[in-house]
């Protein structure tokens, strides 16, 4: 390992299992932002969900009550993203994170809230927050 490189500690699970699962590229349209013009006409947003779980009972029992139903869980970010309109994108994050930890295997979450079409006046390809969450027993 090198001098510049950071090691990764990832949440472990008390079976002692880091799995992660990922839901990458969810798009909402939403009227998030300071500006008045953000709030009147929205705008493209872009999550990406990391959830830490356990996989290893739904795989031993297949049974889709193990694990979390990321179909589910995704109608409902989109729904909160896309309803009741905030000023920053953290709080959107916040938002996010708060309902993948309600998901009851999900131990610890990753969100990055992407906003692509920010009004900054400047050529760029994204502004992005990632916020890192866990559950208080996890």
């Amino acid at each position: 390992m090198s001098s510049l490189s950071v090691p990764v500690t990832a949440p472990v699970h008390a079976s002692g299992v880091v799995d992660e699962l990922a839901v990458l590229g969810i798009e909402c349209w939403a009227h998030h932002g300071v500006l008045e013009h953000e709030r009147r006409d929205g705008q493209r947003f872009l999550l990406d969900l990391a959830l830490g779980l356990d996989t290893v009972p739904a795989a031993t029992s297949d049974d889709l009550h193990d694990t979390v139903d990321y179909g589910t869980l995704v109608a409902a970010v989109k729904a909160a993203v896309e309803s009741d309109p905030v000023d920053l994108i953290e709080t959107v994050a916040q938002r996010v994170a708060d309902l993948c930890l309600a998901a009851g295997a999900v131990a610890w979450t990753r969100v990055t809230v992407h906003k692509p079409d920010a009004p900054i006046d400047a050529t760029f390809s994204d502004v992005a927050l990632t916020i890192t969450r866990k559950r208080a027993d996890a």
